[in-house]
């Protein structure tokens, strides 16, 4: 079976709009999942740290698939999404690791620079990092929203060239146009979510000054009021991009999908507030990559009706589903695509 022919989505009844699946994919309450996962601490090339957190079940056994899961923008280890995947996956007897990138989640005070969204060559030191925990496991990356985009940023830069034990992959609600997407929050309803993070962003650099003892400058006529303003301000010069625009030039997966040799899915909603449709539609697919667009769903949301699965995390449940067809079809020597 291939794994990427996957149920159709059907929300909730209550929850039809983008915005609402969206809000509702953040403050849904679900069930505490305690944590009990290992910390490591990744050193990179630059001086900076990240750290991974990693949760075995006592079932797993060397040589068994692993999982790395990356977050989005703001977000952490921490990430109701990060904590659901990671505890579904580990009910099945799946290790996963859960990544925070620079500065966020328990890697705060430990790195100088700030992560962003072209910061492939982290993950790759990340994945790196868990094949040495792990020397014969294989690896499948997880990436949601920004941390999609990482996702497909670094498998279109490798190919075929191994990266530690990588061989597949899931790519969920990326913004592959990075330009478009932050043009696109600084329109209509969506400027509450650029407010948002451009609010969270800058109590970020609030809690560098007060962490790393010489954080870059962080010095603006007036505090950036919108994404694009922060990355242009902040993110693209004291990451060596100079302006925003180049920033998102060259960090933007879409023109390095085309290259992506191992099997990857990407899911996406037509709806996304924050991500536009039209950007996969102009995407050159290669016969590696499935993707699987859903009429509605909103960004990270897909709360689902009732029935499907056990519960109504419908993207929860994808993800499972692709990463232990993974698993099975490596313990029978087969291909997914």
């Amino acid at each position: 079976m291939n794994p990427a022919n996957l149920p159709p989505f059907e929300p909730h009844p209550w929850l039809r709009g983008a915005h609402a699946q969206t809000l509702a994919g953040v403050y849904l309450p679900g069930h505490a999942v305690p944590y009990r996962a290992v910390q490591h601490r990744v050193a990179l090339d630059d001086g900076d740290t990240i750290v991974l957190h990693d949760d075995q079940p006592a079932e797993w056994r060397p040589g068994e698939r692993v999982v790395l899961l990356m977050h989005g923008l703001c977000g952490s280890h921490q990430s109701g999404y990060m904590c659901r995947i990671a505890d579904k996956l580990n009910a099945r007897g799946v290790r996963t690791f859960r990544l925070d990138l620079r500065g966020c989640g328990a890697g705060a005070g430990l790195a100088r620079l700030p992560y962003h969204s072209g910061r492939s060559a982290d993950a790759a030191a990340a994945i790196e990092r868990v094949a040495a925990f792990c020397p014969d496991a294989p690896l499948t990356l997880v990436g949601f929203s920004l941390g999609g985009n990482i996702t497909l940023k670094l498998l279109g830069e490798i190919g075929a060239r191994p990266v530690g034990n990588l061989d597949s992959a899931v790519a969920v609600c990326p913004p592959i146009n990075l330009a478009g997407c932050c043009r696109g929050l600084q329109v209509g309803l969506r400027r509450g979510y650029d407010r948002y993070f451009a609010r969270q962003l800058r109590q970020m650099l609030r809690e560098l000054a007060r962490l790393v003892a010489d954080p870059p400058p962080a010095q603006f006529a007036r505090e950036p009021r919108s994404v694009w303003d922060f990355d242009d301000v902040y993110t693209a010069p004291v990451s060596g991009f100079g302006t925003a625009e180049n920033y998102y030039a060259q960090c933007s997966a879409g023109p390095l999908v085309a290259r992506i040799q191992l099997p990857t899915l990407i899911v996406a909603s037509r709806d996304d507030p924050m991500v536009a449709a039209d950007d996969f539609d102009r995407l050159t697919l290669p016969s590696a990559v499935q993707l699987h667009m859903t009429e509605r769903g909103g960004h990270l949301g897909f709360i689902a009706r009732g029935g499907v699965d056990p519960d109504r995390r419908w993207l929860d449940w994808r993800v499972v589903d692709w990463v232990l067809a993974q698993r099975d079809a490596t313990a029978l020597g087969l291909k997914t695509f």
